[in-house]
């Protein structure tokens, strides 16, 4: 038993009896011999007693400096073990240690913690196929591995997996066998103490003494902790993704050469024939460009090095401009792709028009948009004529071609002396235009060549007109493959204009003159008064017939096989007619509108009107819906924009609205989109704005069940005659 520190285990079991005996050990014989001396234990008499009196009469018979020295080895092992503490703790100070102040102490020293890897490479290099050399990297990878195992799975019915299987199937009946060995030996060790009274170091010599019994198993082998078929989970592994990427290499020239002094004076003597040529060009440009620069202020410079940088950089820049566009004006193209009013289900069969984009250019804005045109090929392209309808305040013109994909800038700008009055764009050939001036000259550009001038223009030595040429229209191309185009003017000639050999060739096809006023003049000449048109249209199917409207307000139906004589007369309206054009779908119908606030629809094998608007202002023009026989619009001088439907209502418009904000101005001209459900309007400051129509003003016909929508042009020719029917005479009826 464990005499020193009072307790009843044995001296084998108490950590402190170990101890104990290891100090007595090293003092040797002294030790020992005052352990021997000690005499048997007296056993408990009760539980409560125990301790008391089996241990004073041991005390007392040991002798005092024997137990002072115990007392004294004790002290020193427990400090070094068990109760640290109830001792005061040391403080060890290596010799490294730096000597700090005390305000060097009492410095708080802030420190962050980051996900940077601190021993990650910052000198990493790659070689730039594009510069030809090493640069360094600029990002780090900061990723540190600290483990990494590469796991294997097996089948179960393969070999490997079988043989393993059997392994494992052996390890129920080793474990038991074991584990009983060792708890023999454990017994063996708790007996030996028991009955012999010897010390706790003895029984631990002979338990380390004793070594365990060989057997005759084999040795099991380890289980794998990490062999995820034996522990029977799985976990996803992530695919690897890197962040570097290679490129493939750019095509590379070495630009090297050695320069000596014949180089060096060849290239001066190229540079001086360009600066040459240059001026040559200059002294042929035409006289009207050396007085337009000359308004201008501008320095006739050229640097044919400039330009050409400038160029190389041309369409890259024109798709940023678009870009920075689409962006400025999202909102507003993301209306004209998607929005529909649903207040349109609310309102009686009316609609409105929403306000879209607004063009407009610096240098145009006093002049008047006395044209619009769309494009027949690029749908969003439309060109723009810019004059003026005062005569008193005759200038300059511009002809610009905008595309609602950039609204800030027009595509193409040429500029003239003369007002344009008229504009249109073949349909074979989208990037010829033919213009009227107001000098009465006819003009063909070519957008496809870089110059500002027209390829080709009219003179007074080739038949050019003496007033304003109100309208210019495209014709079919004549027996010999050439562009042919008519042209209208207040000097009361329709001329027929040719392309032949690259000059244009001018025929009059018809002289208009007024009836009933042949004035006899000196010496009994008839004088007969000259008649001013001011529009016409040519019909959709047949080539040969026309309309044309004057200022007297009459519409003459002609021929282009008869110059003398019309083939019908309308007295249409009272005051000049501004335009006048056949219906898309049906052969008969044609629409007109003049200065006397009214817009007339007409047959033209019936002399009346079949229907009459008054829009209580000076209409400037009206313009069929592309996709409907019965839809047209029409713009008035009080900045209102009237569109129709006669399917819904004969008698009113269905959509009334104001575009222009200011009283003085006032609305020129409308053309509906081909395809897109918007209209764009011109006004006399030189605006174009364009407008989304609402859903009730492009309204198609309602699906009923069981039937399918019927479309084409035969359905839209019905719908009409269905509307005519109703208003024709009985003796003009059609007979069916």
């Amino acid at each position: 038993r464990c005499h020193r520190y009072q307790c009843q285990l044995p001296a084998a079991g108490c950590e402190r009896g170990k101890e104990l005996e290891r100090s007595r050990r090293r003092f040797g014989a002294r030790g020992t011999a005052g352990a021997a001396a000690m005499p048997p234990k007296v056993p408990a008499r009760s539980p409560q007693s125990q301790i008391g009196p089996a241990v004073k009469p041991v005390q007392s018979r040991i002798p005092k400096s024997i137990s002072r020295k115990r007392d004294e080895d004790a002290s020193t092992e427990v400090g070094e073990g068990a109760d640290e503490w109830t001792l005061s703790k040391t403080l060890l100070k290596p010799p490294d240690q730096l000597e700090l102040t005390e305000a060097e102490l009492k410095e708080e020293v802030t420190r962050i913690l980051t996900a940077n890897n601190p021993h990650a490479p910052q000198n990493i290099v790659r070689y730039s196929f594009k510069e030809r050399a090493y640069k360094p990297i600029s990002f780090v990878d900061q990723l540190a591995i600290h483990f990494s195992l590469d796991g294997n799975l097996l089948l179960r019915d393969s070999d490997e997996g079988r043989r393993q299987s059997a392994r494992i199937g052996l390890e129920p009946d080793l474990a038991p066998v074991a584990s009983t060995v060792i708890e023999v030996e454990e017994t063996e060790v708790k007996e030996e103490g028991s009955k012999e009274d010897i010390p706790a170091a003895s029984a631990e010599e002979a338990a380390e003494g004793e070594e365990p019994p060989s057997h005759s198993m084999k040795e099991q082998k380890l289980t794998n902790q990490f062999n995820f078929c034996e522990r029977a989970s799985q976990t996803f592994n992530n695919p690897v993704r890197e962040r570097a990427c290679q490129m493939e290499p750019p095509p590379r020239a070495t630009f090297s050469a050695t320069a000596n002094q014949w180089e060096i004076y060849d290239a001066y003597v190229e540079e001086l024939h360009k600066l040459e040529k240059s001026k040559e060009k200059e002294k042929q440009k035409p006289l009207v460009a050396k007085k337009e620069d000359k308004l201008r202020g501008r320095k006739l410079t050229s640097l044919e090095s400039q330009s050409d940088d400038v160029t190389k950089v041309t369409k890259a820049a024109k798709i940023v401009e678009r870009m920075v566009n689409q962006n400025t004006f999202d909102d507003i193209a993301q209306d004209f792709k998607y929005f529909e009013d649903p207040a349109d289900e609310y309102r009686d069969q009316e609609g409105t028009l929403l306000p879209l984009w607004k063009f407009q250019y610096d240098k145009a804005k006093r002049l008047a948009v006395t044209a619009i045109c769309w494009n027949p090929k690029y749908k969003d392209l439309f060109a723009v004529g810019h004059g003026s309808y005062d005569f008193m305040k005759q200038s300059r013109g511009m002809l610009l071609l905008y595309t609602m994909k950039n609204p800030s800038f027009p595509e193409y700008i040429f500029s003239s002396e003369s007002g344009i009055m008229c504009l249109d764009i073949h349909n074979d050939h989208p990037y010829l235009l033919v213009v009227g001036y107001y000098d009465g000259n006819v003009a063909i550009y070519n957008l496809k060549k870089s110059h500002s001038q027209p390829g080709y223009k009219s003179s007074a030595k080739s038949g050019k007109h003496t007033d304003p040429v109100w309208q210019v229209k495209w014709q079919k191309d004549d027996l010999d493959n050439n562009l042919n185009f008519f042209s209208i003017s207040s000097d009361g000639r329709i001329v027929s204009w040719t392309l032949v050999k690259n000059e244009l060739v001018h025929s009059d096809v018809i002289r208009l003159s007024v009836e009933g006023t042949t004035l006899e003049g000196p010496e009994g000449l008839q004088l007969q008064t000259i008649g001013c048109g001011t529009s016409f249209d040519f019909h959709k199917k047949i080539d040969s017939l026309f309309l044309i409207g004057t200022e007297e307000g009459k519409i003459y139906k002609c021929s282009k096989s008869y110059s003398s004589q019309f083939l019908d007369t309308f007295d249409a309206h009272h005051m000049a007619v501004d335009a006048v054009s056949w219906n898309p779908y049906h052969m008969k119908v044609f629409i007109s509108c003049s200065s006397d606030w009214t817009v007339k629809i007409w047959d033209h094998t019936i002399k009346t009107p079949m229907f009459i608007f008054d829009l209580n202002s000076a209409v400037g023009d009206v313009a069929w819906a592309p996709y409907s026989s019965t839809i047209f619009a029409a713009v008035t001088t009080d900045g209102k924009a009237h569109v129709f439907d006669l399917s819904i209502n004969k008698y009113e418009a269905i959509c009334s609205q104001p575009v222009v904000a200011k009283k003085k101005n006032k609305i020129t001209h409308v053309q509906f989109n081909p395809i897109y459900p918007i209209i764009i309007i011109g006004d006399d400051r030189g605006h174009v704005t364009c407008l989304k129509l609402s859903p009730n003003l492009r309204k198609m016909p309602k699906e009923k069940k069981g039937q399918e929508i019927q479309k084409g042009p035969e359905v839209e020719i019905a719908k009409l005659d269905k509307l005519l029917n109703l208003v024709r005479e009985p003796a003009n009826k059609p007979a069916k």
